[in-house]
């Protein structure tokens, strides 16, 4: 099915929404010629997300933005209003045309290596940012790239970071910054050093050859262009990554999208219904390579899951076709998903036993981070777990042969994606849909079809509602 859903939006979490989450389970493809309007609605939201194209591997050809939620006047931010606000996508580029870069994975190959990293779509010292000296200033980064995790820093200036996906954080300073794919942080930054031209550097982590590129931090009043060597960052390190991530804490005190400080959440503190393992893998299938999330490799059906769902139509999938724990056979072929009901507290435990950081989404959702660590997790993993003031997000790193455990309340009812925010490995199968159900026809638990929904595969002819 040809045509493009423009608007999937990494941690907008659509809440009683999955009709407007727009990716293949839940939206038919916008026809070319043809347009759509999304309904959306940031409830009890705030923080720094973006947009992007979800078919195919359209994003490798842009198409992607920033999106700022503002918190509501009456609620406190713990920060002063900063003197400016700068979106920053940043990630990895490809000289190949996205539908060569399709046709290579169709075929039962990776990716090349990237020919280079972007900043706001430009290549080196192509992007300025000018501040005014004395001024502090809201960087809203995110790796919008296809397969490389990238360290974001800035030439003698310090990053006070304060949100990440929607949760005020700690406000820990950091000189470098890992930024996994998919994943968006605020950091603030004063313009507290000499009136000239610094260097904002982005370059590749954990891979072979480092790449690099550079935009431009200008103060208004200077009159000397960048100079000297370009800072230098971590490359392959991994325990210099991981200790960074732990270091990512909740601001309990400060309030998130309701006036209620973010601590009066004690999510530590819920007993979790079951655990979900999680474990990726790279089989190959049919001689082709596949990827896999507890051996199963999803295949699109030829009608929206979520519309499946709703009509009832037989034979487009089959719940629990998700298995909840890994299969140590061979990788198979299924679109695959996992049946759980609304109002669960679920552990989810990503275990990679792969030689690459892996990066998960979850869509509608935000989960608390409650730890990872190296080797094989097991339950006794969980007395390291923090149960206090870890951050809540939406997109988390696997590092190497590690695990990494999260808690998440199931409140939100609808059909969501989960899956690599590495989009080869997305496109070839390691995702899954998670469908919480509930018995309950009230609006209050989920909305209805949309008037406007698209209506293709089995679904075609079928009626979504009169008003």
């Amino acid at each position: 099915m040809g045509g493009l859903v423009p608007g999937s939006r990494n941690g907008i979490q659509q809440r009683r929404n999955s009709w407007q989450d727009g990716v293949y389970g839940t939206n038919c493809p916008i026809l070319p010629g043809r347009n759509f309007t999304y309904i959306l609605q940031m409830k009890d939201q705030i923080g720094s997300y973006f947009y992007f194209p979800s078919v195919g591997l359209q994003k490798a050809a842009g198409g992607f933005g920033g999106i700022r939620i503002w918190s509501r006047p009456s609620i406190p931010v713990p920060f002063p209003p900063p003197a400016g606000d700068f979106t920053v996508l940043a990630g990895d580029w490809f000289k190949t045309d996205h539908n060569r870069l399709r046709l290579i994975l169709d075929v039962g190959h990776n990716l090349p290596f990237p020919d280079g990293l972007l900043i706001n779509g430009r290549g080196w010292n192509g992007y300025t940012f000018t501040v005014d000296p004395g001024k502090t200033y809201r960087f809203r980064i995110s790796n919008v790239g296809l397969m490389t995790s990238i360290n974001f820093r800035i030439q003698g200036h310090m990053m006070k970071l304060v949100e990440v996906e929607g949760s005020h954080t700690l406000q820990n300073t950091y000189d470098a910054l890992d930024i996994h794919l998919g994943q968006s942080y605020s950091v603030l930054v004063t313009a507290n050093q000499q009136p000239q031209d610094y260097y904002v550097v982005v370059s590749s982590r954990f891979t072979t050859r480092v790449l690099t590129t550079t935009a431009v931090l200008h103060y208004s009043n200077s009159l000397r262009g960048v100079s000297g060597p370009i800072p230098g960052g971590p490359t392959t390190q991994i325990a210099w990554s991981m200790n960074q991530a732990r270091s990512i804490r909740w601001n309990l005190t400060a309030s998130g999208p309701r006036p209620n400080p973010q601590g009066s959440y004690h999510y530590g503190m819920i007993k979790t219904s079951r655990t979900i393992m999680v474990v990726n893998s790279a089989p190959i299938i049919n001689g082709k390579q596949r990827y896999a999330v507890n051996g199963a490799s999803f295949v699109p059906a030829d009608t929206p899951l979520k519309l499946a769902d709703h009509f009832k139509i037989p034979g487009v999938f089959n719940l629990g076709s998700m298995p909840t724990s890994p299969n140590w056979g061979s990788g198979y072929l299924q679109t695959s998903v996992m049946s759980t009901n609304f109002r669960e507290y679920i552990e989810i435990v990503f275990q990679n036993w792969e030689n690459t950081v892996q990066s998960w989404h979850i869509d509608g959702y935000s989960f608390f981070v409650m730890g990872m660590d190296g080797g094989q997790w097991t339950p006794a993993s969980r007395l390291r777990y923090n149960l206090r003031d870890t951050v809540a997000r939406c997109t988390i790193q696997v590092y190497p042969r590690s695990w990494t455990a999260i808690y998440m309340a199931l409140d939100n009812v609808g059909m969501w994606n989960i899956r690599s925010e590495d989009w080869a490995r997305q496109y070839l199968g390691q995702q899954f849909y998670m469908r919480v159900y509930t018995s309950s026809n009230s609006y209050r638990d989920e909305l209805p079809i949309p008037k406007n929904a698209l209506l293709c595969g089995r679904a075609r002819g079928r009626r979504t509602r009169p008003f």
